[in-house]
């Protein structure tokens, strides 16, 4: 009896932990027999909250509808059928599985034997107590609602996303619509004729639809070519449709009919007669025509390119535009190649840019288009710039008259190349003049025409072809070849590579005063300026590689005081003083300090031969001299492949051009002397496969020699342990593996490929001598710390010596042995005059004004 009561009063006190379980039993049963029902119910006020029943037609909104409600019913009746309820029992039981031993089963058991013993009651008393112990610490089970096994294609979530996407995209209002799906026309039509109508504006315009049951009666603007789609419901003939709108004049629908549509094309009047109609009085927006405007008169940019500014502007957007050049026939100078008529050539169309993304109805961009290559460059032409919108409106700017602006050559054989190859494609009457011309030009090279003697060899090398052309007709494939291979020509001209750093420094000057006197565009001169500064740091650069201090001895100091030194900040100043004056406009002034910056750079000579060289100044020039014989040998291979392509092509040539003989270990002869496997008279005849072989053997053993000289300078090279030393070694490694490639091609008799590995090897040469001057300049630096005292530099208003192109500085007090105030008073001065000069930056002049004020 006791053990009884000890069971109902443990129970008793679990009496709430057994109905949680009991509530999570009832929560599990529920969920695995019904999840089905509210997965049916999710996806069924999904679909109305979005308003599916508004879009799909009546029958197929019935069908659905019909197959919910069946779904709905199955699903309920296989959910009764599962549910079970659960019992106290089933909680007790539950509840007691979680616990260690099973206590709640242990307190309501009875000893089976034993009884009336009192060790084994004692026993079973133990037990007893001990299971109701650990009931103490029972908690409410929680109840397992995974139905994963149930449902394993996850449909219960689809069916919550699908409620999710409705209550972010729909309305619980759209669900009020079920009640009026029917006939057409839904509950209005039972209780009498309705209209629904609509009013689209073109998608172009970005406006908004209107409906026209919302909008109020009276005056409505819309855009010109919107849509009017109206819907009558009804009994037919109860509603009818008058307007003015439309502008229709062919078979027109009945004003009856259930469902029309029109474009608005003019203002007038809309009316809907009948029970509920309503009448707007519409005014057309119309559809302005797009506009086209450039900005600022073309310009050039350093590349050659034409850059027009244009602002375009349109009521909703440009879709497009193009610029129509066409030559100006009217304006130009009939004279020299352009006297004769050209050959019909169509205008040209180029489309203007629009913005890539934003509004279009207003936008700025600039046209950049390179006209340098075509035949109109820098003649007058008439252009005219067109824009369109999507209702097919254009714009137009006019006709713009000004000369093409295209690419301008300065280096004057390069400039008339330019002009005999526009007179070539202008028409090919030309041919035979400009097959004159070029003779003329290449008559007598030995007067400096040419600078290099692969450009000779290129030039005369079209000529042959042009003339041999002209004498069988001239076709227009053959003319756009030769007009390309000019235009190749005059690049290289212009652009090439100068093996000389006061070469290119004295043609950079030459290219910027030819600018100058020619009124050349801003971006032009900048380009120009620019090259100005790199020739002048690698002539300096090849200054200081030159000028090696050989010690403190008397020739050494006669000779740096008898040379000018210009310090490189004092060229900087006077470059940017010369750009200042040109942005300015005060191109004379500029002319004139380019002709004394040209003056003090000629009067600056690099030392050369003077005295014991330093081991540097030795690499330097053996590196020179196997730079120059590699150009002699591409030359002459260039020279044999031409032989290999048109014998013969050089013969006759020896008496016109004594300059290009090859003499003094040059190169071969056009004639055939003075070059190895030649016999007499093949200058004329061509050469014999067995006299071919011989000369290229010659040029592979020279090649081959050439190397291992290279190799041979490597292991000498200073610098050792220097990263310019370091790169030069590179460079230098580079040239030797491109000769190795040259050799080998030209042991094959491939001279296309040995040229090009020849190239290489020079520019990889060319790398490795800058370098190598770097690294001497930085050695030089380092080593003139004690010399510049001996060389009685000048010094500054602080007694301070500038250096020569070294580090201003002394080690000796300042303003010492003279008149301490006399050297002030001309320190205060010189500070007054640099304040007052009006072409310093306001920065440099701020601080000397502060320092006046406070002195």
């Amino acid at each position: 009896m006791a053990l009884k009561n000890r069971s109902e009063a443990t129970l008793k006190r679990l009496g709430r932990v057994i109905a949680l379980t009991r509530a999570g039993l009832f929560a599990e049963s529920i969920t695995r027999a019904f999840w089905p029902v509210w997965s049916i119910l999710f996806v069924v006020l999904a679909a109305l909250m979005i308003g599916v029943q508004d879009v799909l037609p009546l029958e197929a909104t019935w069908v659905g509808g019909v197959l919910a409600l069946l779904a709905l019913v199955a699903a309920l009746v296989i959910g009764a059928r599962r549910f079970k309820v659960p019992t106290q029992e089933m909680a007790i039981a539950r509840l007691d599985a979680t616990l260690p031993g099973r206590p709640l089963q242990a307190l309501r058991d009875t000893p089976a034997i034993g009884k009336g013993d009192a060790a084994s009651e004692a026993l079973w008393q133990a037990h007893q107590t001990r299971m109701a112990q650990r009931t103490e610490r029972a908690k409410a089970v929680e109840p397992n609602l995974r139905i994963s096994y149930l449902d394993p294609f996850g449909l219960r979530y689809i069916a919550t996303l699908f409620l999710m996407v409705a209550f972010v995209f729909g309305s619980a209002a759209n669900i009020s619509s079920v009640k009026d799906i029917g006939a057409p026309g839904g509950a209005a039509l039972a209780s009498g004729p309705t209209w629904e109508g609509w009013i689209e504006p073109p998608s172009y315009t970005g406006k908004p639809a209107l409906y026209l049951n919302d909008q109020p009666e009276g005056g409505l603007e819309v855009p010109e070519g919107s849509r009017v789609v109206l819907r009558l419901y009804g009994e037919v003939g109860a509603l009818t449709v008058a307007e003015t709108v439309s502008g229709r004049t062919s078979v027109v629908e009945s004003a009856a009919d259930a469902e029309q549509s029109f474009d608005v094309a003019q203002s007038g009047a809309l009316e809907i007669s009948g029970n509920g109609g309503a009448s707007w009085d519409i005014a057309v927006l119309p559809d302005g025509a797009p506009t086209v405007i450039a900005t600022q008169p073309p310009e050039t940019s350093g590349r050659g390119e034409m850059t027009l500014p244009i602002e375009a502007t349109d009521d909703y957007g440009v879709v497009g535009g193009t610029a129509v050049v066409r030559l100006d026939m009217s304006a130009i100078e009939r004279i020299y190649g352009l006297r004769v008529a050209p050959e019909e050539r169509p205008d040209v169309e180029v489309p203007l840019p629009l913005p890539i993304s934003g509004d279009r109805a207003y936008f700025q961009e600039v046209l950049i288009e390179d006209f340098s290559k075509h035949p109109w460059a820098h003649l007058p032409v008439e252009v005219t710039l067109t824009v369109e919108d999507d209702a097919g409106l254009t714009g137009t700017t006019g006709t713009m008259r000004f000369a093409l602006p295209a690419r301008r050559f300065f280096d004057p054989l390069a400039a008339a190349i330019v002009e005999l190859r526009r007179d070539l494609l202008w028409s090919k009457e030309n041919g035979a003049r400009v097959a004159q011309l070029m003779r003329a030009i290449s008559h007598r090279p030995e007067e400096g025409v040419f600078k290099q003697e692969t450009d000779y060899l290129r030039f005369r090398t079209i000529l042959k072809r042009l003339e041999t052309n002209v004498s069988h007709g001239l076709t227009d494939e053959k003319r756009d070849e030769f007009a390309e291979a000019l235009w190749a020509l005059a690049l290289d001209l212009e652009e090439g590579d100068l093996g000389s750093a006061a070469e290119r420094l004295r043609q950079a000057q030459e290219r910027l005063s030819e600018a100058m006197k020619n009124g050349a565009s801003d971006a032009e001169i900048a380009r120009l300026m620019q090259e100005l500064r790199e020739a002048t740091e690698d002539y300096l650069r090849e200054l200081a590689r030159r000028d090696q201090q050989q010690g403190d001895g008397q020739e050494n100091q006669d000779t740096a005081q008898n040379n000018m030194q210009l310090n490189q900040n004092d060229l900087q100043r006077m470059m940017d003083r010369i750009q200042e004056l040109m942005e300015q406009g005060r191109m004379a002034e500029a002319q004139q300090a380019l002709e004394e910056l040209q003056r003090l750079m000629e009067n600056m000579r690099v030392t050369q031969g003077e005295g014991q060289q330093s081991p540097g100044e030795q690499a330097m020039q053996g590196l020179a001299d196997t730079l120059r014989e590699q150009q002699g040998l591409s030359d002459e291979a260039f020279r044999e492949l031409q032989e290999q392509f048109n014998p013969g092509a050089q013969s006759g040539q020896s008496s016109e051009n004594q300059g290009f003989s090859g003499g003094e270990g040059r190169g071969q002869a056009h004639d055939g002397t003075g070059g190895e496997g030649r016999g007499e008279g093949e200058g004329e005849t061509g050469q014999a496969d067995g006299q071919q072989l011989g000369q290229s053997e010659a040029l592979e053993d020279r090649q081959q020699a050439l190397r291992q000289e290279l190799n041979r300078q490597l292991g000498n090279l200073p610098g050792q342990g220097m990263q310019e030393g370091d790169a030069a070694r590179e460079a230098l490694g580079q040239a030797e593996s491109a000769m190795e490639g040259a050799e080998e091609a030209l042991r094959q008799d491939d001279l296309a490929t040995a040229i090009d590995r020849q190239a290489e090897a020079m520019d990889a040469l060319r790398e490795g001598m800058r370098n190598l001057g770097d690294a001497m300049a930085q050695q030089q630096q380092e080593g003139q710390q004690g010399t510049a005292e001996a060389q009685g530099n000048a010094q500054d208003p602080l007694g301070r010596s500038q250096g020569n192109r070294g580090a201003a500085g002394t080690q000796e007090g300042l303003l010492q042995g003279e008149d301490v105030y006399r050297q002030a008073r001309r320190l205060l001065d010189e500070i007054r005059r640099r304040a007052g000069e009006a072409e310093r930056p306001e920065i440099e002049r701020n601080y000397l004004e502060r320092l006046l004020d406070r002195f």
